[in-house]
């Protein structure tokens, strides 16, 4: 791999306006494919396996249209009753709507205030003409609310389009990598080209997740997750790249040269790297969801985009800018120096290594502590900003018509007749913490019987999932419960599950690769345990700030909520990889030290102090793209960003500066044990080039000396 990434980056750097016009027709062709054969984002809200999801399925098949996209109208008025003179016209404007099928009656309040309709389509609210598209209800309901009612919308298709993405987390992370880039270099060029790498990378795979979309469901969340990350580890593998290049350039290679040899080392780290990203992101197929096997797929194409542009447009820029690169008091230097101030950082850890070893990991642990309580649930509109009509809607619905109306419970029953139905329902209706109960309606057909029972308090109670499960151990043979409720207990359960299987993949197969690279046992290991650390922070810190509230306001909540279920399998699976993505940036230059000089103490230190800057920059970066994103409406996007920025920090901060030099200083030669055994059956590869032959081992493998 060394020689052909060397070459590769001699030639790029030696053709670099061939690189950059083959670059133009990749993109070009890609950009066509897209456009031609491209897909659009669209979700599958299916939950295979789960009991809601069998009740949806039986009314699909007795219902004709059931299941499919909703919408709710509430009409209010705070100075009078609503009567059928603002219903009347407003139900014949919602009829006449496309894909309309169906206004039900009105359900005013006991004070008769505040009348509900409820619009059915014909149509999943994954429909091209249905997602996001919120128009036709504006129009239909903006008379009404031009005669001075309150008219608030809320349901499937609504709640698609209420907080659209405003792209205001890519524009921050742009201009913030921007930023941090020209401190950190000095450099002006030096600091443009990771960036604008990185963005032709993303444009790229942009267009690679729209020819995804043509193949299979791609969640309209997919490319936004495929974003952050795509557009973090870009910059991150360009940055490693120039970092490198300035390097050699500084120890007196030319141009080519300097190309070829930053490619062959720090290039291999990008490789390996990324190759650690694509496993965590190979974990989410496991988790048997299609909408997770789309966030996965995204992301790995925007991954791949994002590397190969730095490896090969890296290397071309470079051997254009030359020592443009530089910062103009360095342009004449030929000593390669590290960081001074890491240097000493890195020496005073190794002094005290077992003092600095707990206290970070105390850190770590008391901020992991609220983890122990998180409680998941798929986010609805309870958990949006009061500023959204899909909030109003919800809070105008629990006001009025009570918490449960936001989130009944669906009884369906098949093979039951009408008197047992009527029973079924008259007890379910005596049960404690139900409020009331629907009228029996038979389907279509005929076949089935069906009712809504409206718990007393709202779907993100945590009293919700034990009613639940109460009500389905006591549901007679032939019953199927199910709505958006029991759905989303399902989805709670399923994914808290399967999290245990994915953390479980991803971590032995990062262990596996990294005792590949680093022919160590010790080191992967450490690097899981480490990294099970900075995530499990990121738990804690996402309950804490959500679920307790602390500090809530600040991100423009006005209530504690509980984490979203699709979280903790997304960030870990992200995160790992990229927590990775900076162990194996460390390491691989501690190692080259270690290879060359056997001096595992001062190989620490000198890793850290030629990598520290980078990797700092490159977190900094990272958490600025996160944050970016943690301005944005939704609050599922909002738990994103969080998390993401959190987990970065701490990885960059009391992992890679404080435990890492810490645990290697503290462990010295036994960093780099592995039995011979094993060594002899794991395939052999090399991230940075090293100068010098391996240490000799003696007959156990442990280095000689130790």
């Amino acid at each position: 791999m060394s020689r052909f990434l060397h070459r590769l980056g001699r030639t790029t750097a030696g053709h670099p306006w061939r690189t950059i016009f083959a670059w133009l027709l990749v993109a070009a062709a890609v950009f066509a494919l897209s456009g031609s054969l491209g897909g659009t984002p669209q979700d599958d809200w299916d939950i295979p396996g789960a009991p809601a999801q069998a009740g949806i399925d039986r009314l699909r098949e007795h219902t004709p249209g059931a299941g499919n996209a909703g919408a709710r109208v509430i009409v209010h008025d705070d100075h009078g009753r609503v009567d059928s003179s603002v219903v009347t016209p407003l139900t014949e404007r919602l009829a006449r709507m496309d894909h309309a099928v169906a206004v039900s009656p009105p359900r005013t309040s006991a004070d008769g205030d505040t009348a509900l309709l409820t619009v059915q389509y014909d149509a999943p609210v994954t429909h091209h003409d249905l997602m996001g598209n919120i128009a036709p209800l504006d129009e239909a309901v903006a008379p009404t609310r031009d005669d001075g009612l309150q008219v608030e919308l809320g349901g499937d298709v609504p709640d698609s389009a209420a907080a659209p993405m405003r792209g205001t987390g890519e524009l921050v992370g742009v201009a913030a990598a921007l930023l941090i880039l020209v401190i950190a270099f000095g450099s002006v060029v030096g600091a443009g080209l990771p960036v604008a790498v990185a963005l032709v990378g993303l444009a790229v795979g942009s267009a690679g997740i729209t020819l995804l979309a043509a193949v299979m469901d791609v969640s309209p969340m997919a490319p936004m997750v495929a974003t952050m990350v795509g557009l973090g580890v870009g910059i991150d593998y360009a940055l490693l790249l120039v970092i490198r290049f300035a390097e050699f350039l500084r120890a007196g290679h030319d141009r080519q040269e300097a190309a070829g040899r930053a490619v062959a080392t720090a290039g291999r780290s990008v490789v390996f790297a990324s190759a650690t990203v694509l496993i965590s992101l190979l974990g989410l197929k496991l988790t048997g969801l299609t909408t997770y096997d789309a966030f996965g797929f995204a992301t790995a194409i925007a991954v791949v985009a994002v590397a190969a542009t730095a490896l090969t447009l890296v290397p071309a820029l470079c051997g254009l800018a030359g020592r443009r690169l530089l910062p103009r008091r360095v342009r004449r230097e030929r000593v390669v120096t590290g960081s001074p101030l890491m240097e000493r950082w890195a020496t005073r850890v190794g002094r005290r290594p077992v003092v600095w070893a707990l206290l970070s990991t105390t850190l770590l642990l008391a901020l992991a502590a609220p983890a122990l309580a998180m409680r998941t649930w798929p986010q609805d509109s309870s958990a949006q900003p009061t500023d959204l009509t899909t909030r109003r809607a919800y809070d105008l619905v629990a006001a009025e018509f009570g918490p449960g109306a936001n989130g009944a419970i669906v009884y369906v029953t098949h093979g039951m007749g009408d008197a047992e139905v009527a029973a079924l329902a008259e007890t379910v209706g005596q049960h404690a913490d139900i409020a009331t109960v629907s009228p029996v309606v038979p389907s279509v057909d005929g076949a089935l019987r069906v009712f809504e029972a409206e718990p007393a308090f709202g779907p993100t109670d945590e009293r919700t999932p034990d009613l639940v499960e109460e009500l389905r151990a006591k549901a007679p043979a032939g019953v199927e419960i199910t709505g958006s409720t029991p759905l989303f207990k399902d989805i709670a359960d399923h994914l808290g599950r399967r999290l245990w299987v994915v953390v479980g993949f991803v971590v032995a197969m990062s262990v596996l690769l990294l005792g590949m690279v680093f022919r160590s046992v010790v080191v992967p290991v450490k690097a899981a345990v480490m990294n099970l650390l900075s995530i499990g922070a990121a738990y804690g810190v996402l309950t804490a700030v959500f679920q307790w509230g602390w500090g809530a306001e600040l991100l423009g909540l006005d209530h504690a909520m509980p984490v979203s279920s699709w979280l903790p399998i997304l960030l870990f699976a992200v995160l790992f990889g990229l927590s990775m993505d900076y162990e194996v940036f460390l390491l691989s230059r501690i190692r080259e030290d270690w290879l060359d000089t056997g001096d595992a103490h001062g190989s620490v230190v000198r890793g850290l102090s030629s990598t520290g800057r980078v990797i700092s920059a490159a977190a900094a970066i990272m958490v600025a793209v996160f944050l970016g994103f943690a301005t944005e409406v939704d609050v599922v996007v909002k738990q994103l960003g969080v998390g993401m920025a959190v987990a970065i920090t701490l990885d960059a901060t009391l992992v890679r500066m404080v435990l890492v030099p810490a645990t290697m200083s503290m462990l010295g030669r036994w960093n780099w044990w592995m039995p011979a055994w094993l060594d002899r059956a794991m395939p052999a590869f090399e991230v940075e080039g090293a100068t010098s032959p391996s240490p000799s081992y003696d007959d156990d493998r442990t280095p000689v000396g130790v």
